[in-house]
């Protein structure tokens, strides 16, 4: 066996986009959600979903070759990960953060990664004007994907105490405030994101009927009053998108905000200490260092220290697997 090294890996990244793309083009088609449906062979597919059936047939086999299929006898069968999260049908379909994850707008932010590294950062989103439809993109998207880490922290947060009074901040699509609120059933949550956003989280309120337990403030976190008396404050995959003062800052605002004995509940990827592993949330700063001027993939270390500045106690980070995301729970004194 030679130990010569080969170009192998590195051609497997510079044509990863195409993968990307391929299994993009299939979740458009609704490719998954029929052959679940047993439309399961090239003919049936073209018929069904009225494409070419050469042009369908060399998407299926593509993504047999990326294991998302598979094929027998000129049928497809989903693979396990496909079928459970990529039919349409399932509830744990994550096909719509495609929507999102690949918007021009963000692919686009990937074309200078030498000038984000030149920079220490990009203007990425920060220009992006709060009715821009990506952040309802984002808000749809990603509800799937975060509805099962919204359930783990209900389950932290209430070992210690049923919350009444909680602070979604960035709720996105309010599935945090949303578990809070079935877990707790005094909880009164109050939701701040921007309006349109807002009414994305209303949707989901409305389906889990907690209207009545609900409100919302519009508008930036930056700028709007939070009122005080809080017990809960949620602070989800919001700090990654600022630089270490902002971070202090807003954490001060969320301080005053709690009520003595009050707890913010921040949800991140944490890399370790180390800032290589595990592989996802490291490669995250990536993401915020192509798409924000001064974002970053926070350590636990430097969350710590923001938490701590800002006036917080009896910091602790939490592991919430099987997701790669970590929970730092901080008490007011």
């Amino acid at each position: 066996m030679s130990d010569h090294p080969t170009p192998d890996r590195i051609m497997a990244v510079f044509s990863a986009f195409q993968g990307t793309q391929t299994l993009k083009g299939a979740i458009e088609l609704g490719i998954f959600t029929e052959i679940a449906a047993g439309f399961d062979t090239a003919t049936k597919l073209a018929e069904r979903c009225k494409v070419d059936e050469h042009g369908v047939a060399t998407l299926c086999d593509a993504l047999t070759v990326m294991g998302f299929l598979e094929k027998h006898a000129g049928v497809y069968r989903p693979a396990p990960d496909a079928a459970f999260y990529l039919d349409k049908r399932s509830p744990a379909y994550v096909g719509g953060m495609a929507e999102f994850l690949l918007a021009p707008e963000l692919v686009a932010e990937w074309n200078d990664v030498a000038g984000a590294v030149r920079r220490g950062g990009a203007e990425g989103l920060a220009n992006t004007a709060p009715e821009h439809p990506l952040w309802v993109a984002f808000a749809r998207g990603m509800a799937p994907f975060a509805a099962a880490t919204a359930k783990m922290i209900a389950g932290i947060i209430m070992k210690d105490g049923a919350p009444k009074k909680v602070l979604d901040i960035a709720a996105g699509h309010g599935l945090y405030g949303i578990e809070i609120a079935k877990a707790a059933p005094d909880a009164q949550i109050v939701a701040l994101d921007w309006p349109k956003v807002l009414d994305v989280a209303r949707e989901n309120v409305k389906a889990a009927g907690l209207e009545s337990r609900w409100s919302t403030r519009g508008g930036s976190a930056f700028d709007l009053p939070f009122g005080e008396g809080y017990d809960l404050v949620l602070m989800t995959n919001f700090l990654h998108h600022f630089d270490a003062a902002t971070c202090e800052g807003l954490l001060r605002k969320t301080y005053a905000a709690l009520a003595p004995g009050g707890r913010v509940a921040t949800l991140e990827f944490v890399p370790n200490e180390d800032g290589v592993s595990p592989p996802f949330a490291a490669m995250f700063g990536m993401v915020m260092l192509t798409s924000t001027p001064k974002g970053r993939a926070y350590r636990y270390s430097e969350l710590e220290a923001v938490h701590r500045a800002a006036g917080f106690t009896d910091c602790r980070l939490l592991e919430l697997p099987p997701t790669p995301q970590r929970l730092v729970l901080a008490r007011k004194l």
